[in-house]
C-alpha cells in the first residue's frame, strides 16, 4: 500500500538520464504562478509587515486566539528543524554546493504560496462561541469554493485534505522528530555505549510528557511556547553557525562562489544543471512546506481583521526558513570542507562541520536539534488536531482522542524504527498539496482582489494604526491595562 502511495505522490518523469519528481514541478509551478499573479513585492511590503507583527493594526480584544508574531513562530517551529540541518547536508552531498542556490530560489517562490494560504485561511475562518477559531485549508476549500459556485468540489477537496493531514501530522510531525532527536542524543552521549542506547523510549516519554502538558492548554499555550522557543533556538543555532563562519572567514568568499557557479554547472550530478536544480528545489520544498497548507492553520487564528495583512506576515516564513537558515547551514558545511572529506551524511555531516571548531559544538547542535524537534512536535500537534476536528464534524472529543494518539506515537517513534509508517506519513503530507493548490487556483481571483485591495488602502493611508492603549504585545498581552478611575477622596473639612 505504501509503495503504491509513494509511486503516485512521488511519481517521477524520466528525461533521459534525469528523473524529476512530478511533485517538484507541481509546487514550483504553483509558486511561480502565484508570484506573478499576486505581484509579489516582499521588500516593498516589509515595513508594513513589521508594523503588523508589532501589533500596530490589531486590538487586544479582536477575535482570535494568538498574535501574528505567535502564528509566525508556530509555523516556523513546524518548518525550521531537521530539514534545515539534515536536508541541506543531503542536498550538498547529492548536488554539490550549487544545490544551495536553488534552495534559495525555491524559498523565494514559496513566499507567494504561504501568503495565499494565510490570506485565504483568515478570510474563511470560523469564530466559535467560546472564542476559539476553526480555520485552515479545510475551510477555505469548502467555504471558498462554495462562494464561487463549486460547493461539491470544495467539500471533496476539504475532506481529502483533512483526512490526509490528520494522519500525516503524526508521522512527519512527531514520529520522525522524536526518532531523530533520540538518535542524536544517543550519538552525542556515546553511541552504542550510551546509557540511552537501549532506553531510547525514556527520551520519548519525557518528550511526550512535556508536549502533553503544553498541548492540553490548546493553541494559546502552544503559541506561548513556540513564541519563546523559536527566538531562543534561532539565536543559539545562528550564533553557532556564525562562530563556524568566523573561524573560517577566509573561505566564505570562495564558498559563495561555489554555490553560484555550481548552480549552473552541476558537475558530478546526474542531469547536470537540471539535476542540481531538482535536488535543491526538492530539499527546499521538504524544508519550508510551502503549499502544504500548514501556514493557513497557524495564521487563521490570529487577532487580525484584515486577511491580506496576515498573508504578508506568512510570506516571510519560506524566506527565513530556506533563504536564511538553510543558507547559513550550507555555508557552515562548505567553508569547513567537510562535504568533501567526510563520509557522513545528513545531520551527521552538519555535526562533523560543527566539530571542526570545538568539541563542545556537537553538543550545542544536539541542544538545537532537541529544541527544533520539540517545537516541531508542538506545531504539528495543533495541525493534526484541527484536521481531525474537521473530519469528525468539529468534534472536540475527536480532537482530544487525537491528542492521546499523537502523544503515544511520540514514544513509539523514539523506541523503534517505523520506516513504513514514516514513509506513509510523508507521502500523505505531500499528497495534501494537490487539493490545496487546486483550491488556491480556483480562488486566485478572490485572492488577488483581497491582497491588491489591502495594498491600495495602505498606500492611500486608509488603514490607521490602532491606539496604543488598545493594542497587544507580540505575546498577546495588553500593551497598557485600562486604569479604572477611582473616586477622588472626600475633603477632610475643617
Amino acid at each position: 500500500m505504501v509503495d503504491v502511495l509513494e509511486a503516485i505522490v512521488f511519481y517521477e518523469l524520466t528525461l533521459g538520464a534525469l528523473s524529476v519528481p512530478l511533485l517538484v514541478i507541481w509546487l514550483t509551478a504553483g509558486g511561480l504562478f502565484l508570484t506573478l499573479w499576486l505581484r509579489m513585492r516582499p521588500w516593498r511590503d516589509l515595513r508594513h509587515t513589521l508594523d503588523i507583527l508589532r501589533g500596530r493594526f490589531s486590538r487586544y480584544d479582536d477575535e482570535g486566539e494568538v498574535t501574528s508574531f505567535q502564528a509566525l513562530a508556530t509555523e516556523l517551529s513546524g518548518t525550521v528543524g531537521l530539514g534545515n540541518i539534515a536536508g541541506v547536508a543531503v542536498a550538498i552531498t547529492v548536488g554539490g554546493p550549487g544545490a544551495v542556490f536553488w534552495i534559495i530560489v525555491s524559498g523565494m517562490f514559496g513566499m507567494a504560496l504561504k501568503m495565499s494560504e494565510a490570506t485565504l485561511a483568515q478570510k474563511y475562518r470560523r469564530v466559535n462561541i467560546d472564542g476559539t477559531i476553526d480555520g485552515g485549508p479545510m475551510y477555505y476549500l469548502r467555504d471558498g469554493l462554495a462562494d464561487i459556485g463549486r460547493p461539491r468540489l470544495g467539500r471533496v477537496l476539504a475532506l481529502i485534505f483533512g483526512a490526509c493531514m490528520m494522519v500525516a501530522a503524526t508521522g512527519a510531525g512527531n514520529i520522525f522528530q522524536s526518532n531523530q532527536m533520540t538518535a542524536q542524543i544517543i550519538g552525542a552521549t556515546g553511541g552504542e555505549a550510551s546509557w540511552f542506547a537501549e532506553r531510547g523510549w525514556l527520551i520519548g516519554v519525557v518528550l511526550a510528557t512535556v508536549v502533553g502538558i503544553v498541548i492540553l492548554g490548546g493553541l494559546k499555550k502552544i503559541a506561548q511556547w513556540t513564541g519563546r522557543i523559536t527566538p531562543i533556538m534561532a539565536v543559539l543555532y545562528i550564533g553557532c553557525v556564525l562562530v563556524v563562519l568566523g573561524v573560517n572567514i577566509q573561505h566564505v568568499p570562495e564558498s559563495l562562489g561555489l554555490i553560484f557557479s555550481g548552480a549552473f554547472t552541476g558537475e558530478g550530478v546526474t542531469g547536470g544543471v537540471v539535476g542540481v536544480m531538482v535536488v535543491g528545489i526538492q530539499r527546499a520544498l521538504f524544508s519550508n512546506a510551502a503549499g502544504v497548507g500548514t501556514a493557513g492553520m497557524a495564521h487563521a487564528a490570529t487577532k487580525n481583521r484584515r486577511p491580506a495583512a496576515e498573508g504578508m506576515v506568512a510570506s516571510w516564513e519560506p524566506f527565513i526558513d530556506s533563504v536564511v537558515v538553510c543558507t547559513m547551514t550550507a555555508l557552515a558545511i562548505i567553508v569547513t570542507g567537510e562535504y568533501k572529506s567526510s563520509e557522513s551524511d545528513g545531520v551527521a555531516l552538519t555535526t562533523d562541520a560543527f566539530a571542526t571548531v570545538h568539541a563542545i559544538f556537537p553538543w550545542l547542535l544536539t541542544v538545537c536539534i532537541a529544541l527544533f524537534a520539540f517545537s516541531t512536535v508542538l506545531a504539528f500537534s495543533y495541525y493534526g488536531r484541527k484536521a481531525a476536528g474537521f473530519v469528525f464534524n468539529r468534534s472536540r472529543v475527536a480532537e482530544r482522542v487525537y491528542d492521546v494518539v499523537y502523544l503515544t506515537m511520540i514514544v513509539l517513534g523514539s523506541a523503534v524504527t517505523l520506516e513504513t509508517v514514516v514513509r506513509f506519513s510523508d507521502a500523505l503530507f505531500f499528497l495534501v498539496t494537490i487539493p490545496n493548490l487546486v483550491g488556491i487556483y480556483f480562488l486566485s481571483n478572490v485572492l488577488r482582489r483581497e491582497i491588491n485591495g489591502h495594498r491600495e488602502k495602505v498606500q492611500a493611508g486608509e488603514i490607521d494604526p490602532v491606539p496604543e492603549a488598545e493594542r497587544s504585545t507580540i505575546f498577546g498581552r495588553p500593551v497598557a491595562e485600562r486604569v479604572t478611575e477611582q473616586p477622588e477622596p472626600a475633603s477632610r473639612g475643617v
